[in-house]
């Protein structure tokens, strides 16, 4: 029971340090060759956008947005797969049967 209760206190603290780590990590998504990026937090917290001046004149509201979206979206699917590697490899580390 003792060891348990040292388990779930020593994830506490590494679930804890793992918050802090996402917190000062950007992961950038991409589109159009770079010419549209997006970058977030590990915490998915949007910080940058970064449009080519190319595409303002030739590419349609629509289409743009459209390009932003995707962008964002695989700057969150990095920041999201980056915290569930880190988190396999806490538990992991637990040895607690199915993690």
């Amino acid at each position: 029971m003792f060891d348990r209760a040292k388990q779930l206190f020593e994830l506490q603290g590494k679930a804890k340090k793992l918050q802090n780590e996402l917190r000062g990590m950007e992961f950038t998504g991409a589109e159009l060759g770079g010419k549209v990026k997006v970058t977030v937090t590990g915490e998915q917290r949007v910080t940058a956008i970064d449009i080519d001046d190319s595409l303002i004149s030739l590419t349609e509201k629509d289409s743009l947005i459209k390009f932003v979206t995707q962008a964002t979206n695989a700057a969150i699917k990095k920041a999201q797969q980056s915290a569930a590697n880190r988190t396999k490899e806490i538990m992991g580390g637990l040895g607690i049967p199915g993690l």
